[in-house]
């Protein structure tokens, strides 16, 4: 039987999605828009909270983008990502993921990313739990944890209040 250990409670999460758009804004001073790119599921819903914060607090244009990518075998087939190129070239990319293990999913997410020029390329995570196997760093940390590779970290994104980050 395992047990869930509380990581995050929801305001803990609010805090950290209000503290990573406050960093983007202030290391993207001078840009005009971003994009934010936010891998399926809970890596999109972190994603789509940072960027209405960043509606809220930046002149910023935020144009929003969901990858599409099998975690499990990533090449397995072609990353989907749901703009065009011509949306994202030549501007600043951040990946979004809700938790950053080994690197595999931001590794691959990011070379979809390098046939095309950019001005920058960033990652986001709401957790690292850093066990790199690949050579990929997040930016934007919410928390930075230790963990055991046993260890699971489960993001559940859910109405106002009830979010939550748990150890099982």
């Amino acid at each position: 039987m395992s047990t869930k250990s509380i990581i995050l409670n929801a305001e803990q999460i609010e805090q950290k999605i209000n503290r990573i758009a406050y960093q983007i804004t202030e290391n993207n001073i001078g840009e005009k828009e971003i994009i934010i790119a936010g891998i399926a599921n809970s890596g999109y819903t972190f994603a789509q909270k940072v960027a209405q914060v960043l509606k809220k607090i930046s002149e910023l244009k935020i144009t929003l983008g969901k990858i599409e990518i099998d975690k499990k075998n990533p090449l397995s087939k072609e990353l989907n990502f749901s703009l065009k190129e011509s949306e994202y070239k030549n501007k600043v990319v951040i990946i979004f993921d809700d938790v950053l293990n080994s690197g595999k999913i931001l590794a691959y997410t990011s070379k979809f990313f390098l046939n095309t020029p950019l001005k920058k390329l960033a990652c986001a995570v709401l957790v690292n739990r850093d066990h790199p196997s690949y050579p990929v760093s997040a930016e934007y940390v919410g928390l930075s944890l230790s963990t055991t590779l046993k260890d699971l970290v489960h993001v559940e994104f859910k109405e106002k209040g009830k979010s939550v980050v748990y150890l099982t």
